[in-house]
């Protein structure tokens, strides 16, 4: 995470110092680095250069309305999985060309509004939903722009909760019936196959599945061609996993950050491995990264309340849980999380809980910390991605402030939830 870094002993985002944030707008923070997020966008478009190709960013990583509009501004589409995500989208100023509608349940009033909207692909996701989406298109006199998501039974080897392209997995359609759909709908009234996709999981650290994925849409491509279909793009999905452990534990951040925050797979890498099939077809290439632009780029600030000891366990006891980050208790996630004035001391093993009523409420276990004491300010690091986009009011607590940084200025980009919000 290059744009965090220690300046005498004080930790800054950029060139913002991150505990005069905290005590300005209050504790949990979530910061991000407007930078950061620029860097991201622009590796994703270099490692395509040379194809036509269209970024697409996953709403769902995080649908801040000001950092959309700033992917927008710098040319990205959306890959939305909801009416609101679609909606956010378009207020963001992405037009319909350059947005795709994924999901496995959509709703008929979402695929109204996708029609209706004229986006680029309707991602249909099962040979029920294909039929209802011609219902739909026919009681509006329109044709659907449609792309099959294709379930390639490509195994990741990641997390069984963020797999999505194994023949188990409740996404796509299987390749046998995705051939027999493509034949059955050529020429159909109501449905215009304009492109095909897939997404095969979050959070990929191996190259492979990338190469296999490539030769899978390049083979299902040649036959929709020959079944006289005419197809706009090739959406490949995102996927592209991040770095959250370090190569050392919290005590060696002031010197040494080597390992956090980086990216699992360079974008070039990813690239060429899809494209040393897919180039061939000369389609565009849609993909679709959500946590590799955004996850690197923000942080999460929570304050240490108490510290406890109980049966030889040590436990910090902090203003942040799982309502801001459930990622910890949901998946036994790692994020780092270091001091923001760091101090020589004693170092600490213990877990790091929050404040909600449950025992899986905990932002790391059995970690080697720095020196803590209450009332100390600590920044949970890779924590742009999947923080505030599924944070909740969950003990009727109040989601927190967002806060954008660029340089030694910053802007609020969400407020703080006030009490009142949660009788509305």
């Amino acid at each position: 995470m290059p744009y965090l870094h220690y300046d005498h002993d004080v930790l800054k985002l950029e060139d913002t110092v991150l505990d005069e944030l905290a005590d300005a707008h209050g504790t949990p923070l979530f910061v991000y680095s407007e930078s950061q997020i620029r860097d991201n966008f622009q590796a994703m478009q270099t490692a395509f250069v040379g194809v036509p190709h269209l970024i697409c960013y996953a709403v769902k990583a995080n649908s801040n309305p000001e950092i959309l509009r700033l992917l927008a501004e710098m040319g990205a589409g959306a890959d939305a999985v909801s009416v609101g995500e679609m909606w956010l989208a378009l207020k963001a100023g992405i037009p319909p060309e350059r947005i795709v509608f994924a999901g496995v349940g959509k709703r008929d009033d979402e695929i109204e509004f996708a029609i209706q909207q004229n986006i680029r692909g309707l991602n249909v996701e099962s040979e029920m939903e294909l039929q209802v989406v011609a219902e739909i298109a026919a009681r509006l006199q329109r044709r659907a722009r449609v792309s099959l998501r294709i379930n390639p039974d490509i195994d990741i080897h990641g997390h069984p909760y963020i797999s999505t392209g194994r023949h188990k997995d409740k996404f796509g359609i299987a390749l046998d019936t995705a051939r027999r759909l493509i034949t059955e709908y050529r020429g159909h009234p109501q449905i215009q196959l304009v492109g095909l996709h897939a997404h095969i999981g979050s959070q990929i650290t191996e190259i492979l599945p990338y190469r296999k994925l490539g030769e899978v849409m390049r083979d299902m491509a040649v036959f929709a061609a020959q079944q006289g279909h005419r197809l706009e793009y090739i959406d490949v999905g995102g996927g592209l996993g991040v770095r959250y452990e370090p190569q050392g534990d919290e005590r060696h951040f002031r010197h040494d950050w080597q390992g956090v925050n980086e990216l699992a797979i360079e974008p070039k890498a990813v690239a060429d491995a899809l494209l040393t099939s897919l180039r061939q077809l000369e389609l565009p290439i849609l993909f679709e990264p959500g946590r590799s632009l955004v996850a690197n780029a923000g942080v999460l600030i929570t304050r240490v309340l108490y510290l406890k000891e109980t049966g030889g366990k040590r436990f910090v006891i902090v203003d942040a849980g799982m309502t801001e980050l459930v990622r910890p208790s949901l998946y036994s996630a790692y994020h780092a999380i270091v001091p923001l004035h760091w101090r020589e001391g004693e170092a600490v093993r213990a877990d790091v809980v929050g404040p909600i009523c449950e025992s899986g409420d905990f932002l790391a276990r059995d970690r080697q910390l720095p020196p803590v004491q209450r009332g100390d300010l600590r920044a949970v690091l890779t924590a742009g991605a999947y923080g505030y986009s599924l944070s909740s009011n969950y003990n009727a607590g109040l989601r927190p402030a967002e806060i954008l940084v660029h340089g030694s200025s910053h802007r609020v980009i969400r407020q703080r939830q006030p009490l009142d919000v949660l009788i509305k």
